[in-house]
């Protein structure tokens, strides 16, 4: 399966794409995104301005006002257009 950075704060997502059999790996810093498929952000600390620059060429998903499935489909659904 795919390799997903998730935001620490994301438990619930964290735990729901492991037992889908990705590879979660914790997202600390932007150099943390540089071998995964797909990001997951909370989006609670986004630019206030609505600007910011992509270090990953895969999607990105943010979880904002979603629950676990709901970002786990989003992120199935994110990678199959990416293959």
């Amino acid at each position: 399966m795919a390799r997903i950075g998730v935001e620490e704060t994301l438990t619930d997502v964290k735990e729901a794409l492991a037992e889908m059999g990705h590879d979660v790996v914790d997202l600390h810093s932007e150099d943390d995104t540089g071998y995964c498929d797909c990001c997951v952000i909370s989006g609670q600390d986004k630019d206030v301005m609505g600007m910011s620059t992509a270090s990953i060429a895969g999607p990105v998903v943010n979880a904002d006002g979603q629950n676990a499935e709901e970002v786990c489909q989003m992120v199935n659904d994110r990678l199959k257009t990416n293959q």
